[in-house]
């Protein structure tokens, strides 16, 4: 069985933002019929992230390289997405807080891009939390669709398969 957790903030508040774009791609995968599968978005805001998904870990009797965790990325540009495994929060609180908790950092996650045309904001912190332009919108819905084809390539063919044919 595989975990997949969408990040994002709880709350009406914050259901558009940049921040939440984890949590709208888990909302996509959830129309599919997926088999051995969890798909979760914590309820807790992003920086408590960790307390969740070590619950559900624990609850399903999952260890961490079964874990896929979806979530936005202010290092890669708007429209593109990246797939790692084993490797740092690279100052992504909802990742260090997993990484924390779970006490691992060998798991799967898809770096959904969010970092505009522009180059990165000089204050992250409140970027995360704003709505996407119009322009914008039309570029996440794209990138929505390749990431849960992303997912559908992983479930059936394997991570290698996903990141040669997703991470370009």
């Amino acid at each position: 069985m595989i975990l997949i957790v969408g990040l994002g903030n709880p709350g009406g508040k914050y259901r558009d933002t940049r921040h939440n774009v984890g949590s709208e791609i888990i909302d996509e995968l959830n129309l599919l019929n997926l088999r051995n599968v969890v798909l979760a978005k914590p309820r807790t805001f992003m920086n408590e992230s960790g307390k969740a998904v070590k619950e559900l870990l624990k609850k399903h009797r999952l260890e961490s390289d079964d874990l896929v965790v979806i979530h936005d990325d202010i290092d890669i540009p708007l429209g593109k997405i990246r797939i790692v495994k084993n490797r740092g929060a690279a100052g992504h609180k909802g990742v260090e807080s997993i990484i924390k908790e779970i006490n691992s950092q060998n798991f799967i996650r898809l770096r959904i891009g969010i970092k505009p045309e522009k180059g990165k904001p000089k204050n992250p912190e409140n970027f995360v939390l704003q709505n996407f332009n119009k322009k914008e919108e039309k570029i996440l819905e794209e990138v929505i669709k390749k990431t849960v084809q992303a997912v559908e390539v992983f479930l059936k063919e394997g991570l290698e398969r996903a990141m040669n044919e997703f991470n370009k």
